[in-house]
């Protein structure tokens, strides 16, 4: 079975302040463009570099992940420390996900030069950093995705097939 990692990185989602709704909007993206059967490992955790880092490791390692998608801490607020965490546990960093992700969301707001979305592969697993907004999270989703089943492919996971209505995936010939 295929695993797709989420996590929702909030202090206060973990907290139960707020409910968690990024999370549940990248599950529902997901859901939108794979055909592909998929589980879902998911988790809200908070605002903390070794307990994300941990929780990326567990869903790479020990889950099997072959995409981690997190949401939130990619701003440039103290408490912020997603990037941090995901280049910690890396072994190469794919600069051009944050790149694209940084120039769609410019198109719609200006402090999208703040974020610091990123991505990186830790051994057969393409973990991706997004914005905590659920409008930003589907933006930036939709301009990078069509690269990530290639990218899984080059890593050696899973075949993923999206759902062409909906998203296309580029994989050259």
């Amino acid at each position: 079975m295929i695993k797709i990692g989420v996590i929702n990185v909030s202090d206060r989602a973990s907290a139960g302040i707020y409910e968690d709704i990024p999370g549940k909007a990248v599950v529902e993206t997901l859901n939108e463009y794979l055909v592909s059967e998929f589980e879902t490992v998911y988790k809200v955790i908070p605002d903390e570099q070794d307990l994300i880092s941990q929780t990326l490791i567990e869903m790479a390692d020990v889950h099997g992940c072959c995409l981690v998608v997190t949401t939130g801490g990619t701003g440039p607020a103290l408490r912020d420390v997603t990037p941090e965490a995901t280049e910690a546990v890396c072994q190469k960093m794919m600069p051009g996900f944050g790149e694209l992700m940084r120039t769609e969301s410019l198109k719609y707001v200006p402090t999208a030069i703040l974020s610091r979305q990123t991505a990186g592969i830790r051994n057969h697993t393409l973990i991706l950093n997004l914005p905590g907004k659920p409008k930003a999270i589907r933006q930036c989703l939709d301009a990078v995705f069509p690269a990530i089943p290639y990218c899984i492919d080059l890593i050696e996971g899973p075949y993923l097939i999206c759902n062409q209505d909906i998203m296309r995936e580029f994989r050259p010939k």
